[in-house]
């Protein structure tokens, strides 16, 4: 459908110049004292005009249809004349629809052409044939500069769109930022008054003390990292705290440990030198599996292992713990939307939420951020129990 546009448009200036050319030409003759222009002439009048009908379509094609047909035109001795209209409109299509190097190389071949043939056909001194050279370097010089206007305001569109995108993408941090935030500062501060009402009771160690001490921790921990994701995306430049990644790995596992989860570690090759965006979601996906394990396998244990080659970046969590609602539906493909420098970063709050309809989301998160690097995820029992989550990322740039 999109090729049937140009050629609506370019039909009825196709049937102009063929018009002109054939009402034209002989008149164009009389003028310069030739009489009688044969018929094949005119076939190469309406050649050069009907190939106007695809200039948008097939511009190079038919720049040289229609140069192949003025140049036996004047070859065969036939006035200057209408002809060279259908020219001129194929050396501007060329100019506004091609790069300026082809366009300028095609323009070059057209007017070495048209010259030769004038020469030849004609008979006349190279003083006669140079003007001819107009037909062939002003309509290119405009379409040049009408595809440079193009490409302008389509930059300025694009602009504009990067623009509305930031702006939306700051107003997101912002409210980001005033719910999560708030949330996480009055957690760690009811969980700080908790323990420092604990200090006063007689028993200075309880599993009570040890619970609210991690969600101390973490909670303090997860709103920093909050402020300095959202700060960065705030910027919008390259002057931005270094993204988490695995190197970070241990302290996600200790957190998980704090509360009660035996957690093991495994690593394959060097982690060393990921791409940060791979880095990155290795990370995410250990955070988000970790974190489902707390929320549903209860005091299950759990397993990660990673393995990195030339290839791909393999990232396994296994747990021990039975296979939960919410987190039983490997196939879920819920539409949740995941903001590459949010969604992930607190994953209790945009991750997989209890069992029920919204149950799921953690995984389709996931699947997200790993398909965006051209990886694939997969989230199902394990083969001894418990749950399985598997995701593999090509590590190439």
């Amino acid at each position: 459908m999109h090729r049937l546009r140009p050629l609506r448009a370019d039909g009825p200036i196709a049937l102009a110049l063929l018009a002109v050319g054939l009402s034209g030409t002989a008149p164009a003759g009389r003028n310069q004292g030739i009489d009688h222009i044969p018929a094949w002439a005119y076939g190469c009048v309406v050649a050069a005009a009907l190939a106007m009908a695809f200039r948008r379509v097939h511009p190079t094609p038919a720049l040289a249809t229609t140069t192949a047909a003025t140049g036996l035109y004047l070859l065969g001795g036939n006035p200057f004349g209408p002809v060279l209209l259908s020219l001129l409109v194929a050396v501007y299509t060329i100019g506004a629809h091609r790069p300026l190097r082809r366009a300028a190389t095609a323009a070059g071949v057209v007017l070495a052409l048209l010259v030769v043939c004038a020469l030849i056909g004609l008979g006349v001194g190279l003083d006669a044939v140079m003007p001819q050279v107009a037909w062939v370097a002003g309509p290119l010089a405009i379409g040049v500069t009408v595809r440079v206007g193009r490409e302008q305001v389509l930059q300025a569109r694009r602009d504009e769109a990067r623009r509305q995108a930031d702006a939306e993408r700051l107003r997101v941090a912002q409210e980001v930022h005033d719910v999560v935030g708030h949330g996480l500062a009055a957690i760690t501060m009811q969980a700080e008054i908790a323990l420092h009402l604990l200090d006063k009771e007689p028993a200075r160690e309880s599993p009570a003390r040890d619970a609210l001490t991690a969600i101390s921790r973490t909670s303090r921990e997860s709103l920093d990292e909050l402020r300095a994701t959202l700060g960065a995306v705030r910027r919008g430049d390259d002057d931005r705290a270094p993204a988490p990644g695995l190197a970070r790995l241990d302290d996600v596992v200790a957190r998980t440990r704090a509360v009660g989860v035996p957690v093991t570690v495994e690593v394959e090759g060097s982690l060393a030198g990921l791409p940060a965006a791979v880095d990155l979601a290795g990370y995410r996906i250990v955070q988000e599996a970790l974190t489902n394990v707390l929320r549903h396998a209860g005091t299950a244990s759990a397993e990660v292992r990673l393995r990195r080659d030339d290839e791909q970046l393999t990232v396994s969590v296994t747990d021990t713990g039975s296979s939960s609602p919410g987190f039983s539906s490997p196939g879920v493909s819920s539409p949740g939307f995941s903001s590459p420098g949010v969604s992930s970063a607190g994953s209790s709050s945009s991750g997989s939420s209890a069992a029920g309809p919204a149950a799921g989301h953690g995984l389709a998160g996931m699947r997200e951020r790993v398909g965006a690097l051209g990886g694939s995820l997969s989230a199902g029992p394990g083969p001894d129990g418990g749950f399985q989550v598997t995701a593999t990322i090509p590590v190439r740039r």
